[in-house]
């Protein structure tokens, strides 16, 4: 497959500007460099969406929330929700770092996001930040109505880490009478912490993330290697993967985490749940959140958003 020009175009400033590698860096100087490079990566937020900050109550004290809707519902409206989880390799991002991205899915699909603004590794450790997703996730369905959220209309999402995180969630609500999901949306997910697939050594270095930053993520989240086979760690290992929400899984080519997300797409599929692999061949890691540096990024939104109006509105009609 060939590397879309704006890809190639986004690595060769990156290499330019010949900024240390996050694995370098100690987590407090990677989430500086890392909100330094969000102004210009994702923009500015759209017009047309009101945008709530709150907390709600969480397993380490307050849990910090932003609620997104359409400026164009009405207020007293339930619309159907998202709740979504950032990415960032358990380490950092916040409800900054993805503000533009959850602001589009509103808009574009009509509905209300709840983003999750989950505790950091190192300083929670797992699992910490699945244990504050599902808090969150369990807040909107008990709780959702106050806040202008139908409980009966819910979707998950999360990119990278934050992907892992909205798969384990979908798994916790199976299996503990969580809300029953109308669909998962996982973004270049991690899905295994033990194993690494053909495509770590294919694009380990030179291609945005590597192989050496996956594995600076997981000591920080996980250092106790015993524990990664776990599923809230590695979904792809969980005993089974039947009775899930309908699913869409969004990979890009020159990912490392490229072919564990097509694994977990497969097996969702071999088990009986309707699941979608859409690949995007020449884009990178991330690229979801970039939409003012590649047009990839925009028609990615544009698809989720699709998938989520026809999960939430078209078919819930």
């Amino acid at each position: 497959m060939a590397l879309d020009p704006e890809s190639r175009r986004l690595l060769d400033l990156a290499a330019a500007a010949n900024r240390p590698v996050w694995h370098t860096l100690s987590p407090e100087a990677a989430r500086a460099q890392y909100m330094a490079l969000r102004p210009a990566s994702q923009g500015p937020r759209p017009a047309g969406v009101t945008v709530v900050d709150r907390t709600i109550p969480g397993p380490g004290g307050a849990l910090p929330v932003r609620l997104y809707r359409p400026a164009s519902a009405p207020a007293d409206a339930a619309l159907p929700g998202l709740v979504f989880a950032h990415g960032g390799g358990w380490v950092f991002g916040n409800l900054d770092s993805h503000d533009v991205l959850c602001a589009q899915l509103a808009l574009d699909a009509g509905i209300a996001v709840f983003a999750i603004d989950y505790r950091l590794a190192p300083e929670t450790r797992f699992p910490g930040a699945f244990d504050d997703v599902v808090a969150g996730l369990a807040w909107v369905a008990a709780n959702g109505a106050s806040v202008g959220i139908d409980p009966a209309r819910l979707a998950i999402s999360g990119d990278s880490a934050g992907g892992n995180l909205a798969a384990a969630a979908c798994l916790w609500a199976r299996d503990h009478g969580g809300p029953a999901l109308r669909l998962q949306i996982l973004a270049y997910p991690v899905t295994d912490a033990l194993a690494r697939a053909e495509s770590y050594r294919t694009y380990d270095d030179g291609y945005g993330l590597g192989a050496a930053t996956m594995e600076w993520f997981f000591d920080h989240y996980t250092p106790d290697r015993a524990i990664r086979g776990d599923w809230r760690v590695s979904p792809l290992r969980a005993a089974s993967l039947a009775g899930l929400p309908p699913a869409l899984v969004i990979t890009a080519g020159y990912d490392p985490l490229r072919d564990e997300g097509r694994a977990y797409a497969f097996r969702l599929q071999r088990e009986g749940t309707l699941a979608d692999l859409h690949e995007f061949g020449g884009m990178l890691h991330g690229f979801l959140s970039t939409p003012m540096l590649l047009h990839g990024a925009r028609r990615g939104a544009a698809l989720c958003a699709a998938a989520l109006r026809e999960a939430l509105i078209l078919r819930a009609a």
